[in-house]
């Protein structure tokens, strides 16, 4: 189970004498590591790289069950449970993948680069994703990741700007990438990680491996499997190349809400700078079980797998469906749950529903049972209650496995009122971390048994923060009671710049090496850091206040279980803000058929569509985010006054989502205009003209 490292939760973060400027505070680190930054492993120095880290793990762990997936019965068509391999047995698939792509790319495909070139990986988690990646680490190669669902545009141009010749895909991608070659001029090579030596049921007939391959000769692109360039490896063994810890380990694309993706370019030393500050607060160990279900494209996903590497721990990957993950949880019974809140708030809502909401007794015990638990916890008597775990929360944790300790959640903020429910609920640690992929997704985390809410914790180890000044917004370092200001980062989890950009890189980092993260936060007297606004994506409205869009719908779409998607639109020529809602059908259908007196079902698409459309239904639905702004401190401008509910969700198919499911606002705007406008008019037809 994780080990946790105990602080001091009174002051959590210091501020170093003699570091403050005119325009910002001073430099703020975490309390026990005020005088020196954390840059390595402090209990294994000598590993500067990947390729190290993972030497080290095979040696210490050889024979200890390492990664899991379960295996999909083709004759039965249902998936079995768990099935495991080695750190050993990885070791040797990784050797003799890493040969094998070697191999190809040298005499097979005649390229005269040997190492530092760039390798897609195309996929969700699975073994082969991660033997992938390892074989770049040990062959000093560049792992680019492609998003499992970026729209073919996206795919492109990182193909293209990352020069990627071989790409190691899911056979579900290969088509896509066939299909779109000639704008791929650089591929030469797919690798599937599904075996594609199907045999033919019919004399004569055509197998889909061998229209693939064919496809790929007609293209001029040769089509393999994974198993086949493991055995050309077998074949053709070849000594490892290790990196050194300044050289990139990997291009990973952030997905911009506008514009094309900026490829951050992470070292070796980056990472092993992450994994030495992560472990300084909490410390995996052998017995951990980890639940990988993140997008490894995502630095987040990535960085709790290596973790989990180095700690010796096993990692169980989901069968890629999100809608089934609750199943491989329950068969994989994790110790670890990394999460995101939207995953989160969704559980959340199915909880509320069947406890303190439930009617009869079960309700008023459950009520009672939260209540006398957020208290203790409030007290900072923990999250434990020998009589109510018992009764109530014992049951609740097996939605989980039943084993999870800790529950971490990072890219997006949640709600106070959701962490602490989750706390007392699954009677384990609910992590709240913040960072960014420029940061290695590490710059600050809660502490555990954190009581207050509401915040994101102080600085981690190897990272130091500071707020500088931004007058546009009238945020400043000197405000009071607590300093406010843009969060600055530094520390040897920060990325070495964006590849093939100048500038950009001089935008985001400073000669000082401080990375700039355009979010605006405030630090309070314990140290913490709290985020209140963004420094992008604000406009102002007529009146001259500024709006920040992104804090509006992250308090909306926390507090407010009616909301799958959210939108909040402004304008300079407006007074007032408008959204555009896509509710979530499992709480809004009740919610929707009692105020419109209906009985429309979840396969009812029809009449969904016809309660999006009621007067009477989108006046409740705008009381209700009228309530969630209070609960969520907003102020009065800050609050929609009028809402569109609609079934037409966004999604990276139709362009109004980045693949990291941030809004692409103009897309949004433009798609929506028609009913934006008709929003306006409304207000403005039912808003009295204030007397001279």
């Amino acid at each position: 189970m994780p080990e946790f490292i105990k602080f001091n939760l009174d002051k959590q973060s210091v501020e170093v004498p003699g570091t403050r400027t005119p325009d910002a505070t001073g430099h703020y680190r975490h309390a026990a590591y005020g005088d020196a930054l954390v840059s390595n492993i402090r209990e294994a120095p000598q590993l500067k790289t990947l390729y190290d880290i993972w030497q080290h793990s095979v040696t210490k762990y050889a024979d200890n069950d390492f990664l899991g997936h379960r295996p999909f019965n083709i004759v039965a068509q249902t998936y079995g449970g768990y099935s495991w391999e080695t750190f050993r047995q990885i070791n040797q698939r990784v050797n003799a993948f890493g040969s094998g792509v070697m191999h190809l790319n040298e005499v097979i495909l005649g390229n005269p680069k040997l190492n530092r070139w760039a390798l897609g990986i195309w996929s969700h988690g699975r073994p082969e994703w991660f033997i992938s990646e390892m074989s770049c680490n040990c062959y000093n190669l560049v792992s680019v990741a492609l998003y499992d669902t970026l729209g073919p545009d996206a795919v492109e141009y990182i193909v293209n700007h990352a020069e990627i010749e071989i790409v190691v895909s899911s056979a579900n991608h290969i088509a896509a990438i066939l299909e779109n070659s000639d704008k791929l001029p650089n591929i030469k090579a797919i690798i599937s990680m599904d075996a594609l030596h199907d045999s033919v049921p019919v004399p004569g007939a055509t197998s889909a491996s061998q229209v693939l391959r064919a496809w790929g000769a007609q293209k001029g692109i040769k089509v393999y499997d994974f198993n086949e360039i493991e055995s050309l490896g077998r074949d053709f063994p070849r000594k490892h190349i290790p990196p050194t810890a300044d050289e990139v380990a990997s291009l990973c694309y952030t997905s911009g809400t506008t514009g094309q993706p900026k490829g951050a370019m992470l070292t070796h030393k980056n990472f092993v700078a992450t994994i030495g500050t992560n472990r300084e607060g909490m410390i995996f160990t052998q017995d951990d079980v980890l639940i990988s279900f993140l997008p490894l494209a995502h630095i987040m996903g990535r960085v709790i797998d290596t973790i989990a590497m180095y700690s010796g721990s096993k990692i169980g990957y989901f069968r890629g469906d999100i809608l089934l993950l609750l199943d491989d949880i329950t068969e994989l019974r994790p110790t670890f749950f990394p999460a995101v809140p939207r995953l989160l708030n969704r559980i959340y809502a199915k909880l509320v529903s069947s406890t303190i909401e439930a009617p009869g007794l079960v309700g008023a015990l459950a009520r009672r049972g939260v209540a006398t638990k957020m208290a203790n916890m409030a007290a900072g008597k923990g999250v434990h209650h020998a009589l109510w775990d018992r009764i109530l929360f014992n049951k609740v944790k097996m939605a989980l496995g039943g084993r999870v300790q800790v529950i971490l959640t990072g890219s997006a903020p949640i709600a106070k009122e959701v962490l602490g429910f989750l706390r007392i609920a699954f009677c384990c640690e609910v992590l709240e971390g913040y960072g960014s992929t420029e940061g290695m997704a590490t710059a600050t985390i809660t502490m555990p048994d954190e009581y207050i809410p509401g915040h994101i914790g102080c600085p981690r180890a190897g990272c130091e923060l500071k707020l500088v000044d931004v007058p546009a917004m009238n945020y400043h370092s000197t405000d009071q009671p607590y300093p406010r200001g843009e969060i600055w980062i530094r520390g040897d989890t920060v990325f070495k710049g964006y590849y093939k950009d100048e500038k950009n890189t001089r935008e985001t980092i400073d000669s000082e090496g401080w990375f700039a993260t355009g979010d605006i936060g405030f630090v309070d007297n314990r140290g913490c850091f709290t985020i209140i606004d963004r420094k992008k994506n604000i406009f102002k409205l007529a009146q001259g206040e500024y709006i920040a869009p992104e804090k509006i719908e992250n308090i909306l779409g926390a507090r407010c279980n009616l909301i799958q998607q959210i939108y909040v639109h402004g304008d300079s020529l407006e007074s007032t803000l408008v959204s555009i809602v896509v509710p979530e059908p499992e709480t809004f259908l009740p919610f929707a058929n009692l105020i419109a007196g209906a009985s429309v079902t979840a396969d009812d698409i029809e009449g969904l569509s016809k309660l999006c459309m009621d007067p009477k239904v989108k006046a409740a639905v705008t009381k209700e985010l009228e309530k969630a702004g209070k609960a969520g401190a907003l102020r009065g401008f800050e609050f929609v006054k009028r809402v569109h509910l609609t079934t037409d969700a966004f999604s990276v198919d139709n362009s109004m989502m980045t693949p990291t499911f941030k809004v692409r606002r103009p897309q949004v705007a433009e798609y929506f205009k028609g009913q934006i406008k008709a929003m306006y008019e409304d207000i403005n037809a039912t808003t009295p003209v204030a007397k001279l």
